[in-house]
């Protein structure tokens, strides 16, 4: 039995959360033993079906509510267990903290993995120094590098280690995602949208995202297809200034915000495009997902890089290409493109690299080795 360690689950159901539970939901369990270091004592994304199948979930405080208790608490854990792993898997999107690394190679674990899952800061001005500051140390704590793209790699690495970085591509269950028409009818139903045509966009309420841009896309869309609805599937601090956004655009009436939701096939059946703006991103598990749904995608380049387009009915357009450009390709899209066959998903999924089930062996063995 391998013992391990893993960072990297909050409340809210991310990407990285989405990614480590699509992950660990494959694997052998008769072989692996999975304890997660939560710093939040509120429930966890996915905290219950991961202890259904025999993980462990260690809370401890938030380092930003209370340093001298988180402090004491993850020294108390590391010194009283540290010995027990063989092996501690950090996933985050920046360098600003690397305690967890800093107290597992104090207190013995021998394997010690650094996972990068974004490709520039989305936090403050002094996590970015934070970030930079630690990256010149990494290796001083880490015996692993991992990135879930090469732009993430390069964020996280500097030149004298990306030939030791491992890249693990943001696998998902494409069944997971299959497309669901009984879902489909009764979500739209349930929304008032029966016979509406929806546009779907799924990540946190954040800067990063460009939700921003997607509303003045969405607004000038609807002018050419007034059966257009907008659904918004996430929460985030950005998410009073956009629905003030909506309202000074005029559409307000025409946008659901949906909030956090667990049933993300659900959601997904029910759009009829998805649109997908980011200004950055790591490897995009929601376009992923999207695209194991079918669903035709439109989404920026500086967001998704050529090789996770997998379906034939997904489009790229830069960000530095105007409203009007992304607005006629939305259009020309809602008139032309439809879902993916399943079939077709599954193989494109398998040749893309992004498959579950292949490429769960492949991290089983990193892990081992």
């Amino acid at each position: 039995m391998h013992k391990i360690l893993v960072f990297g689950m909050t409340e809210n159901p991310g990407g990285v959360e989405s990614f480590l539970y699509n992950y660990i939901s494959e694997m052998n369990l008769a072989e692996f033993q999975f304890d997660f270091l939560c710093n939040s004592y509120e429930k966890v994304a996915y905290e219950d079906k991961l202890i259904q199948r025999g993980c462990k979930m260690i809370h401890f405080t938030a380092r930003s509510k209370n340093y001298g208790k988180y402090r004491q608490e993850i020294q108390t854990f590391f010194g009283n267990h540290g010995k027990e792993y063989e092996c501690i898997w950090v996933n985050v999107s920046s360098l600003a903290n690397i305690d967890y690394l800093k107290y597992a190679r104090k207190y013995g674990i021998p394997k010690r993995i650094i996972h990068s899952h974004n490709s520039k800061n989305m936090d403050s001005r002094l996590r970015g120094v934070l970030h930079h500051l630690n990256r010149l140390v990494i290796q001083k704590y880490a015996t692993d590098y991992w990135a879930c793209s090469e732009a993430a790699s390069r964020w996280f690495y500097r030149d004298s280690l990306k030939d030791q970085v491992q890249i693990i591509h943001n696998a998902i269950s494409t069944e997971r995602m299959q497309f669901d028409p009984k879902k489909r009818q009764q979500l739209r139903e349930q929304l008032g949208f029966a016979d509406s045509y929806i546009m779907g966009n799924v990540g946190r309420l954040h800067f990063q995202k460009n939700q921003e841009f997607l509303l003045k896309i969405f607004a000038s869309v609807g002018k050419k297809k007034t059966d257009a609805r907008l659904v918004l599937v996430g929460q985030g601090e950005d998410e009073e200034k956009l629905k003030k956004l909506a309202s000074e655009l005029g559409i307000e009436k025409k946008i659901y915000w949906a909030g956090v939701q667990q049933d993300i096939c659900q959601w997904l059946s029910a759009f009829d495009l998805f649109v997908f703006p980011s200004r950055f991103e790591g490897a995009p598990i929601a376009a992923l997902e999207a695209q194991a749904n079918g669903l035709p995608m439109l989404t920026s380049k500086q967001a998704v890089p050529e090789s996770c387009i997998l379906n034939e009915n997904c489009k790229r357009l830069s960000l530095d290409a105007s409203v009007e450009e992304w607005t006629d390709t939305l259009f020309q899209m809602a008139e032309t493109s439809k879902r993916e066959e399943k079939t077709v998903i599954r193989q494109n999924f398998i040749k893309g690299g992004y498959d579950i089930h292949t490429e769960v062996k492949k991290l089983e063995k990193l892990l081992c080795n």
